[in-house]
């Protein structure tokens, strides 16, 4: 079965969410949604997010983002983030009535092994109708597809805020963990090697050939070949492939165009220009092919950034090349949490 994933940040805009200590719903619900997106997507999961950036979202709104891009069907995962302001302690995770409590007691065991408590998944019912859901993102959202209601914490109680300031991020990346195991996808994880670059593994599936999987991890046939020192193209079901990416001290990245993309979009993403990207790589026009693998610059003249809506340590850290304990270090940072419009030293 081809999983798609829906993340749904909650609250947004003038709808803040639950607010205490130093801890404002909208904003980290969005900054732990497009952390999972990147996670997802580097693994070759297909996501979109119910909201991505700071506006006001209607209930009516994410339902209908949800059911028209993947429809009503048992491959649809809805991962919707949220913090508690009840003074409780630990993570909990809401299920609908149609589902099992599999996806959401996987999604508590990898919370629980970061260190955070848990309680047991429970279901919710509407008291004027105990057949239907309590909750719109279980009610509405038909009659097959998978939603989970993910609560990290209560932002009331200082122990747990202080969790989830330094932790959120860990809690994030246990969920991604979690589902990925759920739909029997290979995990993979972001641990760096000694020499500094993050070298991951890639378990070989029915089909996969060396030029899809190198389309997917953003790199060349050639490198994967070398790293996994092969002498052919041929692999076999349940081989462990190494998939290299970036290092900090290299120059540049390599970025795979994917449907729908554009110069502009890719240099907005990499803080870069459209400009620079087509003298980088001797482009002479606009043009990109689906699959075309471009070069992106690696700005190492730009010493600050201005954090924006949306941005996490892991993905400016990402942008820069450079990692997340780098950034923290650098900026005397004790926790995840970023302001908008906070200027991070780089």
């Amino acid at each position: 079965m081809d999983y798609k994933i829906v993340i749904d940040a909650s609250h947004g805009g003038d709808d803040i969410g639950n607010s205490a200590n130093g801890i404002v719903e909208k904003d980290l619900m969005l900054q732990i949604s497009n952390y999972m997106k990147d996670r997802f997507e580097s693994m070759g999961i297909p996501v979109i997010m119910t909201r991505e950036t700071d506006e006001i979202i209607t209930p009516e709104e994410r339902v209908e983002k949800i059911m028209n891009t993947y429809g009503d069907n048992s491959d649809v995962i809805i991962l919707s983030n949220h913090v508690t302001s009840g003074g409780g302690a630990g993570a909990e995770v809401v299920y609908a009535l149609r589902n099992s409590s599999a996806l959401s007691n996987l999604i508590l065991e990898e919370i629980e092994n970061t260190g955070q408590n848990t309680s047991l998944p429970y279901q919710r019912r509407l008291p004027s109708n105990t057949r239907k859901d309590y909750y719109f993102i279980h009610r509405d959202t038909g009659e097959y597809t998978q939603p989970v209601m993910i609560i990290y914490g209560s932002v009331n109680n200082p122990d747990e805020a202080a969790k989830l300031k330094n932790s959120a991020l860990e809690y994030a990346e246990a969920v991604v963990k979690a589902v990925m195991q759920y739909i029997g996808k290979p995990y993979i994880s972001q641990d760096m090697n000694q020499n500094g670059i993050e070298s991951n593994a890639y378990v070989v599936q029915n089909g996969d050939t060396l030029y899809q999987i190198a389309n997917r991890y953003n790199t060349t046939v050639a490198e994967l070949k070398r790293l996994n020192q092969l002498t052919s193209d041929n692999l076999q079901i349940g081989q462990v492939l190494k998939i290299p990416t970036v290092s900090k001290e290299q120059k540049d990245s390599l970025y795979t165009v994917k449907s729908g993309d554009s110069l502009y979009k890719i240099a907005s993403i990499y803080d870069t220009t459209v400009s620079e990207l087509m003298k980088y790589n001797n482009l002479s026009s606009n043009l990109l092919q689906v699959g075309q693998v471009i070069r992106i610059p690696t700005v190492n003249s730009r010493d600050t950034y201005v954090v924006r809506s949306g941005d996490s340590l892991w993905n400016i850290a990402r942008k820069f090349n450079i990692t997340v304990d780098e950034l923290k270090r650098k900026n005397n940072l004790t926790n995840n949490l970023l302001q908008i419009g906070q200027v991070l030293k780089i």
